[in-house]
């Protein structure tokens, strides 16, 4: 069983059941329900510099909706980059072979858990240029994920050879500040190799307290947040350049605390890569600002690229910037209940959750961890028969059931990282009517103590962190707020800021070697 500690993590960052491989299984045919979930695969667009070492990467693995295979097996086909690159197991793996020339196979003995929203990291391969492999050089490596009882897929990625160039960030930045004011912070970049860099790329993830001062045409936006600033003149060998970023501390940022950024630098080949990636999630990079250009040190004529350029050094293509906000500014979270009626044996939609009145927007987007913690009393009479996924059972003092696990009688619920002031997250709970009990009566609590990460203990009305969840009310204790709810998944795009600020979390992800990504939660927003 799941310590609570742990299935809270799992909860708060939704990557439960990444894998399930204790011991080997013989393979099973799957069943008609299994067999009508179709997997998935994606592998990364990837330039790499000629001479160089390679890079490392790993396919994205996914499926229609949670299933656990067997015989998962993965297989690389680089035909077309036969004399030109290679793609060898990134470690000495015994579960991987070369059945012909240009083609690795990987298979895992173990039971595999895939889910929708996918995780990488597994079967990570090195893709390296050859000796004869020169700037220009260009194919495909086809990707193919196939399981015992499943319809084999694959993906076609394109692998381009180039230039190599270093690219440099500068040094850490630190600022401080009161929710509303501004500053600005240097953005550097250098060159310390040999060759000069055709332009380059800073890619931004800000945590939501951090929203730019002022939009470049050059750079993308997306809601308040900064992703991207394209710089097209040439660095020359030997040489740094710096320009200045106008930022603003959000107004409804929570204070006192500390928000945090990273910039990426790519080059312009490597962006292609990278946008493929984003676009391939759902996510986008946003828009073009409405400003006049952002300039590294004075305007020069940029050269235009004739080749693809990679980074042979991308260690040093990250820098960081740290704000510490001043002053006091914390919120309401008030929790919101629910009315449902019905006759014995009918199942209802019961829809409770949270609602946050600002002023502050929480953001837990580093850790991963819950903004605050729910606990969801089943009234009697009813039965739990469909269970959000983000909610376990409370068992006794230290014991809790499974994710989802229906017929409890009280549950502990972990919502989103993030909820900004005046939106509101509910969550559905399906009840079947066992007995119909007049005012049958349940609590919905907010901000529920835990002995783990996150959650939130600085509310500025704890008057309200209790509503009522009531089957079959004959008036006048109704709950607060709630309707039926269709407990759908969360897309990865849309103007909830929510979601917006997600897109940071596979941006990030797309910069590392290998990423994991977030299972959607199958929570509800309301602005």
């Amino acid at each position: 069983m799941l310590t609570h500690c742990t299935r809270r993590r799992l909860a708060g960052l939704g990557v439960a059941g990444a894998l399930v491989a204790a011991v080997a299984a013989p393979a099973t045919p799957a069943s008609a329900e299994e067999s009508q979930v179709s997997l998935g695969v994606y592998f990364g667009d990837t330039t790499i510099a000629a001479g160089s070492a390679g890079k490392i990467d790993s396919p994205i693995l996914f499926a229609s909706s949670t299933v656990v295979v067997h015989d998962l097996t993965v297989r690389y086909d680089f035909t077309s980059l036969a004399g030109r690159a290679t793609v060898t197991s990134e470690s000495d793996s015994s579960y991987c072979s070369t059945p012909e020339p240009n083609v690795l196979v990987c298979t895992d003995p173990f039971e595999v858990e895939l889910y929708e929203g996918g995780f990488g990291g597994r079967y990570s391969v090195v893709i390296a240029p050859t000796k004869g492999a020169k700037d220009g050089d260009e194919g495909t490596v086809k990707v193919s994920l196939s399981a015992t009882g499943y319809t084999p897929v694959a993906h076609e990625a394109r692998v381009r050879i180039g230039e190599g160039v270093d690219l440099a960030a500068g040094p850490p930045t630190e600022r401080s500040g009161k929710p509303g004011s501004a500053f600005t912070v240097p953005l550097k970049v250098g060159n310390p190799g040999e060759t000069v860099a055709k332009g380059a790329v800073a890619v931004f993830y800000n945590d939501y307290g951090i929203q730019p001062a002022k939009q470049y045409s050059n750079c993308t936006y997306e809601g308040t947040f900064l992703r991207a600033c394209h710089f097209d003149r040439p660095l020359e060998p030997r040489t740094s350049y710096v320009t200045t970023l106008a930022y603003r501390i959000a107004k409804d940022a929570f204070a006192p605390g500390y928000d945090h950024g990273e910039i990426l630098w790519m080059t312009p080949a490597e962006f292609e890569d990278y946008t493929a990636y984003v676009k391939s999630r759902g996510a986008t990079l946003g828009k073009p600002g409405t400003g006049g250009k952002l300039l590294l040190d004075e305007a020069g004529p940029g050269i235009a690229a004739r080749s693809f350029q990679a980074d042979t050094q991308p260690d040093n293509n990250w820098s960081h910037l740290a704000v510490t906000i001043t002053g006091k500014n914390s919120t309401d979270l008030e929790a919101v209940g629910d009315e449902v009626s019905g006759a014995q044996g009918d199942e209802v939609d019961a829809v409770v959750g949270f609602r946050n009145n600002g002023p502050a927007t929480l953001d837990n987007g580093r850790s991963g961890s819950s903004v605050t913690n729910l606990e969801i009393e089943i009234p009697n009479g009813t039965s739990a028969v469909r269970v959000p996924d983000n909610c376990s059972p409370v068992r006794g003092e230290n014991e809790w059931g499974e994710p989802g696990e229906p017929n409890g009688r009280t549950y502990r619920c972990y919502p989103s990282w993030f909820i900004k002031a005046g939106d509101e997250e509910t969550m559905t709970f399906g009840l079947r009517i066992d007995k119909v009990v007049p005012d049958s009566t349940g609590d919905v609590k907010v901000n529920v103590p835990c002995q783990c990460d996150g959650g939130f203990y600085a509310d500025l009305k704890p008057a309200n962190d209790i509503a009522k969840l009531v089957v079959n009310p004959s008036g006048g204790q109704g709950g607060d707020g709630g309707s039926d709810g269709d407990g759908g998944e969360l897309p990865i795009t849309g103007a909830n800021t929510a979601l917006i600020a997600g897109v940071g979390g596979v941006l990030l992800a797309a910069g590392a070697a290998g990423f994991l990504l977030a299972r959607r939660r199958r929570t509800r927003f309301t602005a």
